[in-house]
């Protein structure tokens, strides 16, 4: 064997060979997912011995140029004094290294937004540039699965993100001989067979390491529940008004922060294709004075994609015009930028010496234009109400659903609600910070794309200035309102420096700034989501059926927080409790093995990995499984004739998981109806995000489902948000079978509940509930 150590000093790597001690045996420590480690002892009998530093390079391999190990002493060497030899005074000296990740692992990472809709790999390739550009060899990253989100703290390791990253994949992760590889586990099979004339029985220690489990309840996040309107009438007065419900916000937090601070545009926040050289930045500002004269051809991207999930503020600074501009600012793509790919933006364009802004919707300039005047300031500010918090399902792993085909991830369609508009600021008036913006264009664009490229700036022939660019999330509160005889708009909510007119407030209160109280008669309704927690119960009848024996019903239940990735609705529950059947229903099975360098597992092994597969097939132990490697040993025993023992270490995922990271629940309310692994994902039928209340009298109330009845099924209305179906007459209103119904009402504040349902036997019903709210005066 070879052991050679770079001190990186110019000398280049020296040979250590020599100076290995026979008395201890280097021993490399391998992983799954965690950083690989080598400890040696060298011993130094000659004056010329070079003690090596921490930080420096060290390669331990055999003759055949095959290297075991490959990283960085972490540590300086420890050293013990053994006495006087024939040379001089004797010293041994204790190596610590870690494996080649070490060099990532000490540079911090930089602040960067989330990771939207990329592969694993792509994220790992990325944090690895991020961290020391150029430095490893990334062809053998897979991309294995996209992520819907990902994010990276700079408070982490570059080891932690890789095995994080790992999990959500179900792939194994590792940094060796200046490479990155990162692909699915058990991409390598090895076979511990004992028909084979190179197994070790002697070696082979097997053990089950958890009971089955058939009956399991995933506790997630607070989930979006309810689909909620609340009704309410103005008095000309009354500028609070309570919701009924708590809103469901997905975490509130800023995408994109940019203050054009630094004297060049950030490379971690924009791509820029800029040939014209359009863009600068100066006394805080980003200026943008010509461009390349075609679409798209000088623009400035957000980095990464920005999904249409939930509520979205995106406000696309203060823009100030110094001369007649062509261009598209805070403009949203659905594919490359360009006007005709334009889901949603502020079209510019020339007027008689000044510009115009208009609405620029799905490619098409529409609805009213405003012109500019010169010295003032425009803030362009977009909303965005999707009907559907999230666009994509978490995804989920197991044995049976490796990486590639595992549960969930699917897209949700979604309408989004799109409001743009425009709040003049005259410098000469101070009473225009407190006007109201100009609303270009509010309406719900349906089937919008999941995903959109962010571009603040598309210049064809601009020039102007941009004071910030922020993108973040909003309070998930849509609130419209309608004057008698008018048409609906809708109502931005925010301070009423940028142009709002109201804001919702920690304490489920709606309230109005007081120069926008509503009128006598106008009719306010707000929409969100209401909240609780996402839970779901699924059983696997088979495996119950198959452990009954007397008194026992078979049932091996348990209740668990599935921590990551996290179930973020009751649908993501169902299918991370089915990959937690997927593998708990099975017998739990691990071991290790010991065995010698030159009989590995499958004979033709030159070495074994965590993450590669084993097939146990040994009859003598009852034991015929497949397993994931978690953990090799390397002991250098035999240094002349380059003979190492190995311990592996391995497991299946029924004994320890590797796509879940599962917890007790400390929940006690967990649901008594459970879904079977044969009618998970099929239970629910579509809910009612679309029923609203028509019309209000002090005795009725008129409700439109906004969908026509399933065939041979209904609408069921509650007055609270229980006890659904046939057999439960207790808090129902009424089942009807027309699309448009009305409903009795007694009092000034009253609740309906709705939901579908069809014709099976039982019947099948909507997941949640519309929940409608009436608060007006009788």
């Amino acid at each position: 064997m070879f052991l050679t150590i770079d001190n990186l000093d110019g000398a280049g790597p020296r040979e250590y060979t020599a100076s290995l001690d026979a008395t201890v045996a280097p021993t490399i420590e391998r992983r799954l997912n965690r950083p690989s480690a080598l400890r040696l002892t060298l011993v130094a009998e000659t004056p010329v011995f070079i003690v090596p530093l921490s930080g420096s390079r060290i390669i331990l391999g055999r003759a055949d140029g095959t290297k075991l190990f490959t990283g960085y002493l972490t540590q300086e060497p420890a050293h013990e004094y053994l006495g006087w030899g024939e040379r001089g005074p004797v010293y041994r000296y204790v190596i610590v290294a870690q494996g080649d990740e070490f060099i990532l692992d000490r540079k911090r990472l930089p602040s960067r937004a989330p990771f939207i809709d990329r592969t694993a790999g792509a994220v790992l390739t990325q944090l690895a540039e991020d961290a020391l550009p150029g430095a490893f060899d990334t062809s053998a990253v897979q991309d294995v699965v996209t992520l819907h989100s990902f994010s990276a703290s700079p408070s982490r390791p570059w080891s932690a993100h890789a095995a994080e990253l790992a999990r959500l994949a179900r792939a194994v992760w590792r940094a060796h001989d200046g490479a990155l590889t990162f692909q699915p586990v058990g991409a390598v099979t090895h076979a511990i067979d004992e028909s084979s004339s190179s197994f070790t029985p002697e070696g082979l220690r097997l053990s089950a390491a958890a009971p089955i489990l058939n009956d399991v309840t995933v506790v997630g996040r607070v989930e979006p529940r309810p689909l909620v309107k609340d009704y309410f009438l103005g008095d000309g007065l009354t500028l609070r008004f309570q919701l009924s419900h708590t809103p469901f916000t997905r975490r509130n937090a800023v995408i994109l922060e940019e203050e054009y601070k630094s004297g060049a545009l950030d490379p971690l926040l924009w791509n820029v294709t800029d040939p014209a050289s359009a863009f600068s930045i100066s006394a805080g500002k980003l200026n943008v004075e010509g461009g390349a004269g075609a679409d798209g051809a000088t623009r400035l991207e957000f980095v990464e994609p920005i999904e249409l999930g939930g509520a979205l503020l995106l406000q696309h600074g203060e823009a100030t015009f110094t001369a007649p501009t062509d261009a598209v600012l805070g403009g949203l793509y659905s594919a490359s930028v360009s006007i005709a790919t334009c889901f949603a933006g502020f079209r510019v364009t020339p007027s008689a010496g000044q510009s115009q802004i208009q609405a620029l919707v799905n490619g098409v300039a529409t609805g009213p234009a405003i012109t500019t005047a010169a010295g003032h300031g425009y803030s362009l500010t977009t909303r965005l109400y999707a009907t559907q918090p999230f666009r994509t399902q978490s995804l989920f792993h197991s044995s049976t659903h490796p990486a590639g085909s595992g549960r969930g991830g699917a897209s949700l369609a979604a309408g989004v609600r799109v409001v743009l508009e425009v709040h003049d600021v005259d410098p000469a008036s101070p009473g225009s910070l407190a006007a109201p913006s100009t609303v270009l264009y509010d309406a719900v664009i349906g089937a919008a794309p999941a995903y959109v490229t962010y571009a603040p700036v598309n210049a064809l022939s601009a020039h102007c200035k941009l004071s910030f660019t922020r993108v973040a999330r909003a309070v998930g509160t849509e609130i419209r309102s309608v004057i008698p005889a008018q048409s609906f708009r809708t109502r931005l909510v925010g301070p009423v420096a940028e142009g709002a007119e109201c804001i919702v407030l920690e304490s489920n209160e709606l309230l109005f700034h007081s120069q926008y109280v509503p009128v006598a008669n106008e009719e306010i309704v707000v929409r969100y989501r209401g909240r609780g927690r996402a839970q779901a119960r699924v059983t696997d009848p088979a495996s119950i059926a198959a452990l009954a024996r007397g008194t026992d019903d078979g049932v091996r239940a348990a209740a668990v927080r599935v921590l990551d990735p996290p179930p973020r609705t009751a649908a993501d529950c169902e299918n991370a409790a089915l990959a937690v059947l997927d593998d708990s229903t099975q017998p739990a099975r691990a071991g290790e093995y010991e065995v010698w360098s030159d009989i590995l597992p499958g004979l033709t092994a030159t070495d074994v990995f965590p993450g590669d597969a084993v097939t146990v097939n040994v009859p003598a132990q009852s034991a015929n499984f497949s397993a994931i490697v978690r953990e090799v040993d390397v002991e250098a025993v035999d240094l002349v004739n380059e003979r190492c023992r190995y311990r592996i270490a391995f497991a299946n995922d029924a004994a320890a998981p590797l796509g879940l990271t599962l917890a007790d629940s400390p929940l006690r309310d967990l649901p008594e109806d459970a879904l079977t692994i044969s009618n998970a994902g099929t239970t629910f039928i579509a809910d009612l995000p679309d029923a609203e209340i028509t019309a209000i009298t002090s005795t009725t109330v008129t409700i439109d489902a906004g969908v026509a009845p399933p065939p041979g099924g209904g609408f069921e209305v509650r007055r609270s948000d229980f006890g659904w179906g046939p057999e439960n007459d207790r808090n129902l209103v009424g089942r009807f079978t027309t699309q448009s119904f009305t409903v009795t009402r007694v009092t000034r504040v009253v609740d309906f509940f709705v939901r579908q349902f069809d014709n099976s036997s039982p019947p099948r019903y909507s997941r949640y509930s519309t929940a409608l709210h009436v608060d007006y005066p009788l």
